[in-house]
Order: structure tokens, then C-alpha cells, then sequence
């Protein structure tokens, strides 16, 4: 007993020292970029976990996601508990620097500009990764999530379309306005903040209405 015990013991050692190292690398990447990054504000005192950052083709750091509150998974019966509700409860904050359309480092080609269409995208985008329908055999989830995507971009290039309500939403205690719409698998929104970077968000199981959100004064504290 003793020897299995020091085994598992030894084994979940191990485990964790793994899982530390990978939030430092974690951290260590969102530290890399030149932009500051956002998650939700003080009012909510759950549970809060990085998750990645997106690069551009010259390596630097370009966006990356914050999570908050349950850390969630695919979910093809759409993650729902007791009395109708999601078990899941869980928003992510994408943040996206707001970089003109420029000349990549090694001189050869242009890097996409972004905007907060860009923002909207990958938030939808992020929402869709941990869904899929009910109904849907795994086989056909790579066909499904890719007419999705083409729908999360073509919603995303048309903001000011019907789908798309406006939410004014608390950034660093000033109101600002949101693009947002919602789905039967959850919410999106995107807007854009006076320090020089655009908002997505996501969630399922907690309200986008009533969310604020604020500048993280040290990324560290995460790991």
C-alpha cells in the first residue's frame, strides 16, 4: 500500500510540476506582446485561466483568450445540466491588437490588418470550438464546424447587419459600445477599447449583460 501510495503520489508530483511549466510557458508568450491584455473586471470573482495567444506570420504575438469561470469542453449534447440550464457556465475575453495592414519583418509580404471584425471572428470562432449539435455523429463534426467558421467570418464582415444587436458594456469603468448577437450554442460580442486593442468575447451559461471589462494590470498573477 505504501509503495502504491508513493507511486500515485510521486506520479501526481509529476503531474502538476508538467502542468505548472506549461502555464509559465503560457504566460511567458502572453508577456511577449507590445499590447496591454483585457479580461473581465473586478465584479467577477470566479475562477480565471489563460488559455493562447495567435501570432502573425512574422511570430508576433497578434491576439490571445482569457477564460473565466468553468474551463470549458466540446460538449455534442450541448453541455446541459439540471432544469434546462448549461453545466458549464463560462465566458472568454479575446484580446486582438489594433494593427494596420503592414509590411511583414522580413520585408516580404503584407500581414493582414485588424479590426474589430477581427475580433468578432475569432470570438465566434472560439464559441463554435467548444460545440457541436446534439444530433451530429463525430464524423461529420469537421464538415459542420467548417460551414460554421465560413458563417462566424461571414457575420463577423457584416456588423451592421441584422443579426448584430448593440450592448453597451463598462471597459475600464467607461461605457462602451458592443457589437452582439446570440445563438442557440451561446453569445458573442466585439467592440473596440481607448487603449489600442479590440474586444471579443464569448460565453455560454453566464449573461453577457451586466459583464465589464478591464485592462490586466500583470498577466503573471495567472500562472
Amino acid at each position: 500500500m505504501e509503495t502504491t501510495s508513493g507511486a500515485v503520489a510521486q506520479a501526481s508530483a509529476a503531474e502538476g510540476r508538467r502542468q505548472l511549466s506549461a502555464t509559465r510557458r503560457a504566460v511567458d508568450s502572453y508577456l511577449l506582446a507590445p499590447f496591454p491584455w483585457y479580461g473581465l473586471d473586478e465584479a467577477f470573482t470566479g475562477p480565471r485561466w489563460l488559455m493562447q495567444v495567435g501570432t502573425a506570420a512574422d511570430g508576433a504575438v497578434e491576439h490571445g483568450s482569457i477564460g473565466h469561470g468553468d474551463e470549458p469542453s466540446v460538449k455534442n449534447e450541448y453541455a446541459v445540466g439540471s432544469a434546462g440550464e448549461p453545466r458549464e457556465k463560462f465566458a472568454v475575453v479575446v484580446t486582438v491588437a489594433a494593427n494596420p495592414s503592414r509590411r511583414s519583418a522580413d520585408g516580404t509580404g503584407l500581414l493582414e490588418a485588424t479590426s474589430v471584425s477581427s475580433a468578432a471572428w475569432l470570438a465566434g470562432v472560439g464559441l463554435l470550438s467548444f460545440t457541436w449539435p446534439g444530433q451530429m455523429d463525430h464524423t461529420l463534426r469537421d464538415e459542420w464546424l467548417e460551414q460554421q467558421t465560413e458563417t462566424a467570418w461571414a457575420l463577423a464582415d457584416d456588423l451592421s447587419g441584422p443579426v448584430w444587436s448593440t450592448l453597451s458594456l463598462p471597459v475600464d469603468g467607461a461605457p462602451v459600445s458592443f457589437h452582439y448577437r446570440e445563438s442557440e450554442f451561446g453569445w458573442v460580442l466585439a467592440g473596440s477599447t481607448r487603449e489600442g486593442v479590440h474586444l471579443g468575447a464569448y460565453g455560454r451559461g453566464m449573461s453577457a449583460y451586466g459583464l465589464g471589462f478591464a485592462m490586466i494590470k500583470d498577466i503573471r498573477r495567472y500562472a
